[in-house]
């Protein structure tokens, strides 16, 4: 199965998933232009450029019609993909994304995002000394702090994402692709739209462990009910937006889901 990763992440937010499914399922996460070590690819970037770049992804490995999952951004892209190409994609786990966020009609899309996103954002433009500061920001993310995730996915989750020399380390993540990627998902959502058979999961809490969940369950629940026959809402309990994918108990839940797609 093809898994696709958010925003400003990268393809080691599946680790956690990856590791629930062994045995049961090959998870393909590849870094989206702009991230990871993909970073240096040039534009364009946006939805439309990634679901080009999945596509030669899907053909490279020979996958004819997998279980696609995504997370956050990655959620927009997956829906987007299985409009396009219904005929590629046998079925969408959708986690935490592909709906409306809320409070976002009408507002600049650069600075909502930014207020949004909140550290994660910030932190693009920082530097940091060494992998250990950066590690140790992660580790005291709201999100992250006291939360089940394992240390061996934080630690490679932040080494992932470092470019540069120290003391002079920064975000791999191309500060470019948060504009032109994030002003995509205030366009008409095609998760709305799909034919296939989806999925989506839900956090109860938001970006920095707060009770603002990116995906309500009423919101989640509503898109479900418009075509009971091929969509399932499932909330997910006590994750945020992060640990629903990088904390142990989220990762089960969306192993499992995958597991069962398959």
């Amino acid at each position: 199965m093809l898994a696709i990763h958010g925003l400003t992440s990268s393809s080691r937010t599946w680790l956690a998933t990856a590791r629930a499914l062994s045995g049961r399922a090959t998870l393909l996460a590849p870094d989206l232009r702009g991230r990871g070590r993909s970073n240096e690819l040039p534009p364009p970037f946006g939805i439309d450029a990634h679901v080009r770049d999945l596509l030669v992804v899907l053909d490279r490995f020979e996958l004819v019609r997998p279980v696609i999952a995504g997370h956050s951004l990655g959620d927009y892209i997956a829906a987007r993909l299985a409009v396009r190409h219904p005929d590629r994609v046998s079925l969408l786990v959708l986690v935490d994304g592909g709906l409306e966020i809320p409070e976002s009609r009408g507002v600049d899309p650069e600075q909502f995002l930014e207020r949004f996103l909140g550290p994660s954002y910030e932190r693009l433009e920082m530097t940091f000394a060494s992998p250990a500061a950066y590690r140790v920001w992660w580790e005291e993310h709201p999100a992250f702090a006291g939360s089940d995730i394992d240390p061996r996915d934080l630690d490679e989750y932040s080494r992932h994402d470092l470019v540069g020399h120290e003391p002079e380390l920064r975000s791999a993540v191309n500060p470019r692709v948060i504009a032109d990627d994030g002003r995509d998902l205030f366009e008409p959502r095609d998760a709305d739209a799909l034919s296939v058979c989806a999925v989506l999961l839900c956090a109860p809490r938001g970006m920095v462990d707060d009770p603002n969940p990116m995906q309500p369950l009423g919101l989640v629940q509503e898109w479900a009910d418009g075509d009971p026959s091929r969509r399932r809402a499932v909330e997910v309990p006590d994750v945020n937006h992060f640990t629903i994918v990088l904390g142990r108990a989220g990762a089960e839940v969306v192993a499992g889901e995958i597991a069962t797609a398959i």
